[in-house]
């Protein structure tokens, strides 16, 4: 039985309808995935849910038993409180549990009558079941989840930043006696380590769930359905993110199909009509009529497939070719007075390659980015740019754009020289259509101000791409393509980024960055995961045992080093293959020629010659075959 139903809920602002007919139920325990475009009313159906706003028609049923939890009510409002004090705050009906049973304690001790050791072990008992003796512990592992330090958990909640509040809330939310939760983009101002812990808290929460998300990895790890908002109505599918865009994928085809075929039937139908008609006889009008209210009942039911949504249409296109490196770094390292972010930084990217950087928040990411862009003086350490390298930066703060200026003002004042024709298809193509281009920068939502700073950068034409967090603000339509725009890019790229969908898709490298340096994954996230998870289980095996830790340095520099000798001696091997090639075909070409044919002696020892080279060229290839499968 559904814990919630709703019933054609419909819902319009002026002369603009967000969404009309929005049916669907979810039953206990349900993961549920929301998606839509930015814009669509995702939100606005929350606060209808969470009873903060009215639709205009249609109803919301849910169970006697259900406690809705919503953010937005569990927002950091005691400034004065510690971080550890406001979290601990959610679990009041158990702090007042523990006074009521030192006050019984003390009774029974004073007088131990049997009504007050049966209402002590029924207090107890009640306290133990509502989690009473871990809820200090799950207070301090959820915050070290999120990355708060427990040397910081004293600092008081009015001096954490937007993110850090926006974090402390969701933590609030988490840990209510809410039962079923309507999240509204949870990983936003996450790591991927708190990302990562608050999956296998939403994995084993028994409640049901709502979740507005664009992080697409996400989704597809906590939700068992998905809801898609679009063309102002709801679908509901069976599955994660992945499986949702399959199956929307083969129902938009048998629409599709099933569309074009009753198109076809309709005019063979009428063709017969008409031909009927022709023959003018009373049985033949009587059978025209017979078809044309066969035709006229397909007509009825014809159901033409919804328009797909416009997206942005981006194209990265580099002037010219950079040389083989593209950044050297060296002995990076960087402090803010006692606040050592990292030291020992090394990495070589070379032309092509699709590197990533990632980390816990607060590592020094931005601050490398900015290092690298010479904004940031470097403590030690050195940066080498190869030749030609033109260096184009995304910065997720978006200090790069005039908040006064109009969309059309900020394109055209970088670059002047574009035709007002070119410059508004470049617009139209980043979705900005019609007056839309005269919006100011200042009234623009945090993706419509990262569409223009992606035509900025598109624009450039750069060689060398810096993004940091390039898919924040965008929704899952955009940040899709994105990914096929820069799977098609040729020149070099070095990305922040904690979308881990994202990263998957693109990435050929990834460096995780500490307070020790960098560490090299060659693969995507999901190799990434692996391996650091292999890496950890020996260390602790280690731990356990008493053995001494890995020296992780050594073991990187070891590998390094083992992977350099293995390109080297590929490269050795490929050069051999190709000098005993030629070698062979010079031979051949000799041993046709009328004067060794002609001179016995000659043709033996060439012949001889030949049968050796071809041995080595055999040796050679097992050689490069063994080399290249390791």
């Amino acid at each position: 039985m559904p814990v919630l139903s709703v019933h054609n809920l419909s819902k319009s602002f002026v002369e603009r309808t967000l969404f009309s007919g929005v049916t669907f139920d979810i039953e206990k325990g349900d993961k549920v995935g929301f998606i839509g475009v930015n814009g669509t009313g995702k939100t606005t159906l929350f606060r209808i849910l969470n009873g903060e706003d009215e639709p205009d028609s249609g109803s919301v049923f849910k169970s006697s038993d259900i406690s809705f939890g919503y953010m937005e009510q569990h927002a950091c409002n005691h400034p004065e409180r510690s971080i550890y004090d406001e979290l601990i705050s959610e679990f009041k009906y158990l702090i007042d549990m523990e006074s009521e049973i030192e006050i019984i304690n003390a009774e029974v001790e004073s007088n131990p009558s049997a009504e007050n050791i049966a209402k002590q072990t029924a207090l107890i008992e009640k306290f133990e079941n509502a989690g009473g003796l871990t809820y200090k512990a799950r207070t301090r592992s959820a915050l070290i989840g999120f990355g708060f330090e427990e040397k910081n958990f004293d600092i008081p909640t009015g001096r954490l930043s937007g993110g850090q509040r926006s974090k402390l809330s969701l933590l609030k939310l988490l840990l209510s006696r809410s039962n079923f939760l309507l999240l509204d983009e949870p990983t936003n101002h996450l790591d991927i380590a708190s990302v990562n812990w608050l999956e296998s808290f939403i994995k084993d929460f028994k409640g049901s769930m709502l979740i507005i998300s664009h992080d697409r990895y996400f989704l597809d790890s906590v939700t068992n359905k998905t809801i898609e908002l679009e063309h102002q109505k709801t679908m509901m599918y069976k599955g994660n993110y992945t499986e949702f865009k399959k199956k929307k994928q083969a129902y938009e085809d048998s629409l599709k199909n099933k569309y074009e075929n009753d198109i076809k039937e309709i005019k063979r139908i009428e063709g017969i009509v008409e031909q009927q008609k022709r023959w003018g006889r009373e049985r033949n009008f009587i059978t025209a009529a017979s078809k044309q209210k066969q035709a006229d009942k397909i007509k009825a039911q014809l159901v033409a497939p919804e328009k797909n949504l416009e997206t942005i249409h981006m194209r990265f296109e580099t002037k010219r070719v950079s040389g083989e490196d593209v950044i050297i770094a060296e002995n990076l390292s960087k402090s803010f007075g006692s606040n050592h972010l990292f030291s020992n930084v090394d990495f070589h990217i070379r032309r092509g390659e699709r590197v990533f950087i990632i980390g816990d928040n607060g590592c020094g990411k931005t601050t490398l980015f900015n290092m690298l862009l010479g904004r940031e003086a470097f403590d030690s350490g050195m940066v080498d740019y190869g030749a030609q390298v033109d260096v184009g930066y995304f910065d997720q703060m978006q200090s790069n754009l005039d908040l006064n200026k109009t969309a059309l003002d900020e394109i055209w004042d970088t670059f002047p020289n574009m035709t007002e024709t070119k410059l508004r298809t470049a617009l139209g193509c980043f979705l900005f259509k019609g007056d839309e281009v005269f919006k100011p920068l200042s009234k623009m939502s945090g993706g419509e101000r990262a569409r223009v700073s992606l035509l900025k950068l598109m624009l450039e034409g750069s060689n060398l791409l810096l993004l940091d967090e390039p898919t924040n603000h965008l929704d899952s339509s955009s940040r899709e393509q994105l990914e096929t725009t820069l799977q098609n890019y040729d020149g070099t790229m070095l990305i922040i980024s904690h979308d881990r969908y994202f990263i998957n898709k693109l990435a050929t490298r990834i460096l995780e960055l500490s307070e020790n340096g960098v560490k090299e994954y060659l693969g995507n996230y999901d190799y990434y995961f692996e391996h650091k998870a292999k890496a950890d289980s020996l260390h602790n095996a280690a731990e356990k045992s008493g053995d001494k830790k890995p020296n992780e340095y050594e073991l990187e520099k070891q590998r390094r080093a083992k992977e350099r000798k293995l390109k080297n001696d590929t490269k050795k091997a490929e050069a051999l293959i190709e000098k005993l090639d030629g070698e062979i075909a010079e031979l051949n070409e000799t041993l046709q020629s009328e004067e060794v044919v002609s001179d016995y002696e000659k043709l033996t020892e060439l012949t001889a010659t030949l049968e050796e080279k071809q041995l080595e060229l055999e040796k050679a290839y097992e050689n490069w075959e063994q080399l290249t499968s390791e």
